[in-house]
């Protein structure tokens, strides 16, 4: 064989390998591939990697359509494990010829990935054109150093969720109270001051009948109360069409909603449970994600951005009153550790167990699905997470997923172009296709719960991204978890602290002991019998 033909034979092996290889990124078949027009193969390539199945469907939506508008440009959407991601990312950015160009990952990753150069700074005047389209918790998330690093794509916290139809029944049985006691009491009103009916024969002097009956004819009821009989209203909407009525009851339901953890006691003493109610409060107390929002707000891990280790605060005393709070509610809810867990308490919300919970955004789709499946019987809403009492807050937890280009790209413009497109252009069916929600402003989602946890969201602590503090939060979560149990939050607390800033400082922590304040104790006088009995002889009144 001459060279030539050598030559040529070699160049058409080495083709296919790599229309193999590039079939193996793009996740199809080889007779797939062959059915692309021509043209197809020579278009620009860009590599996007994600972790979550979930996504596959949105982000091949979201690929096609940009290929549309940009002639020459194909997205190829990589699924990958998320085991050892950023050291996948690495190994395909250094050994293969189609490394990501761009990838979805979560917020608290961005450190490791900066400082590998695997993430490149978005370019400050693109930035500049979208910034005020996210809420601060997002901007903070993909804040590094004063740096921003990727696009806030999606996020996650939680939020109180509860049974709306328990509320608005327990209001409409207090509404309806109420109005007979003020009956009763206007009743006697006038017995008391017209004495009893029928004294002078049953008829008013005015040869009426009694009760202001004259036969039908006034008003639009058959008794002139505008009602029939049997309750009706005369436009046959009945009781329960009265809108004052129903106004009422929101009204009512509204100072049921709990501002507090005091207010949820409160409400759990008064409240008149149905028999299938299992517990007023319930949520799963050995997830951090479920149990933040208690020490939330005094908790400073890295700072507002979650980047500096010179600003840790952990051991504090409103941070240990917090947990104190928290620890006493085993005694009003009594939740075992060894059983619970948070797809359990969803379940019970769902077979109507369970009047409060704290939930993440996931809960509206499986609650959704089962109100069209039937097996969700009731209504329900999403407010915020109660502060603690009116001088202790509370904040919860969130994580922001962004989309980061890849720092050793040969297509970083293209990249941050599509990065834009994704998470900025085209979130309108994020939620309808994946179940997430956006960390962008101005998505309709069709559901006001949704946007409770924007709200929440808003407000609420973006997860660090410190490598050194990386396992801060599961031994945060064993921290709760033992002093649910009984443990000491004072000496729990400042275990945890000397631990994390030990590995902060590079050398043995030992934090001040903090003192806390002992309880007022209610003073009571105790009667002084001698001096009673005493007083009671000189007065000659002794026994």
């Amino acid at each position: 064989m001459g060279f030539k033909k050598r030559f040529l034979t070699a160049a058409a092996l080495a083709g296919v390998a790599a229309a193999v290889l590039l079939i193996g990124y793009s996740g199809k078949s080889v007779s797939e591939e062959r059915e692309e027009p021509f043209f197809a193969r020579r278009k620009e390539n860009l590599y996007l990697w994600y972790t979550d199945e979930a996504l596959t469907d949105y982000l091949q939506s979201a690929a096609l359509s940009y290929g549309e508008s940009h002639d020459g440009v194909r997205v190829v959407p990589v699924l990958t494990s998320g085991l050892e991601y950023l050291e996948s990312i690495n190994r395909a950015t250094i050994q293969t010829e189609t490394p990501p160009d761009l990838y979805i990952v979560s917020n608290d990753s961005l450190e490791k990935a900066y400082l590998a150069g695997l993430a490149r700074q978005t370019p400050k005047g693109r930035w500049e054109e979208i910034k005020e389209g996210y809420p601060d918790a997002a901007r903070l998330a993909v804040t590094y150093k004063d740096k921003v690093i990727g696009y806030p794509f999606y996020f996650e916290t939680s939020a109180l969720l509860y049974n709306r139809t328990y509320l608005e029944e327990f209001a409409a049985r207090q509404l309806e109270a109420e109005r007979d006691v003020a009956e009763a009491e206007e009743a006697m009103a006038q017995l008391e001051a017209n004495g009893p009916e029928g004294e002078d024969g049953g008829q008013d002097t005015d040869g009426s009948e009694p009760g202001g009956m004259d036969g039908g004819a006034s008003g639009g009821g058959q008794d002139g109360s505008g009602e029939t009989p049997d309750g009706q209203d005369t436009d046959g909407n009945g009781p329960e069409g009265d809108d004052g009525l129903q106004q009422e009851i929101e009204q009512r339901v509204k100072s049921f909603l709990p501002d507090t953890i005091e207010d949820i006691l409160n409400f759990a003493y008064e409240y008149d449970a149905p028999e299938q109610v299992e517990a007023v409060f319930k949520w799963d107390v050995t997830d951090i994600f479920y149990n933040y929002f208690f020490v939330g707000n005094y908790l400073n891990v890295g700072g507002g951005a979650g980047d500096s280790l010179a600003n840790m605060n952990i051991y504090n005393k409103d941070a240990i009153e917090c947990l104190r709070v928290y620890q006493e509610l085993n005694q009003f809810f009594s939740i075992d550790t060894q059983e619970i867990s948070y797809e359990g308490v969803l379940e019970d919300f769902i077979e109507g167990k369970i009047v409060f919970t704290v939930a993440t955004t996931d809960c509206v789709e499986k609650l959704e699905k089962a109100k069209a499946s039937g097996d969700f019987a009731y209504e329900y809403s999403i407010a915020k997470v109660p502060d603690i009492n009116e001088r202790l807050l509370t904040r919860s937890l969130s994580v922001t997923n962004c989309v980061v280009v890849n720092g050793y790209s040969d297509r970083q413009e293209l990249a941050e172009d599509f990065a834009k497109f994704l998470t900025c252009d085209y979130t309108d069916t994020l939620y309808s296709r994946t179940g997430k929600v956006a960390a962008r402003y101005g998505v309709d989602y069709g559901n006001g719960n949704l946007q409770q946890f924007v709200n929440e969201y808003e407000i609420s602590v973006p997860m660090p991204k410190m490598v050194e503090t990386s396992n801060f939060w599961v031994e945060l979560e064993i921290a709760f978890a033992q002093i649910w149990d009984g443990a000491d939050a004072n000496t729990r607390l400042k275990e945890l602290s000397e631990q994390i800033m030990t590995q902060v400082t590079g050398e043995p922590y030992e934090e001040a002991w903090i003192e806390e304040e002992a309880e007022e104790e209610e003073e009571i006088e105790y009667l002084d019998e001698d001096a009673l009995r005493q007083e009671a002889q000189e007065g000659g009144d002794a026994p």
